[in-house]
């Protein structure tokens, strides 16, 4: 019975992990759309979620809290005044993944991550 395993350690120590996971953090946050690997993508999805949520709420803690992993005031503002907004109505799963192949090097699966936006217009194919 294994207890307290929070998730993958993507073969680095912890403050190197934690540093990718803020940069992925960052990367969509500020583009919407990142292409990495699908541990990596698996990884960083629970955070997105839980700080899109926080945005949400914009509470003065969820702010501050989401200040802990955001530490570009730009892409915080973006996140709590541009993004959350238009994901009000959505209760979850504010992130999809698409498999887009495998490296050429390592063979390792490739997956393009997108944030669901509510104001997407689907463009219908001809």
């Amino acid at each position: 019975m294994i207890h307290s395993v929070f998730g993958t350690k993507l073969s680095r120590d912890t403050n190197q992990r934690q540093a990718l996971l803020k940069g992925l953090v960052g990367a969509m946050i500020r583009s919407l759309a990142i292409e990495t690997t699908e541990a990596k993508a698996k990884a960083v999805r629970g955070l997105i979620e839980d700080l899109i949520t926080k945005a949400k709420r914009a509470t003065l803690s969820d702010v501050r809290s989401i200040e802990t992993v955001v530490a570009d005031k730009e892409l915080m503002d973006k996140l709590v005044h541009n993004i959350a907004p238009r994901i009000k109505s959505k209760s979850g799963g504010y992130t999809k993944m698409i498999k887009k192949g495998y490296r050429v090097g390592d063979n390792a699966p490739i997956v393009r991550m997108e944030l669901i936006l509510n104001d997407e217009v689907v463009k219908p194919a001809k």
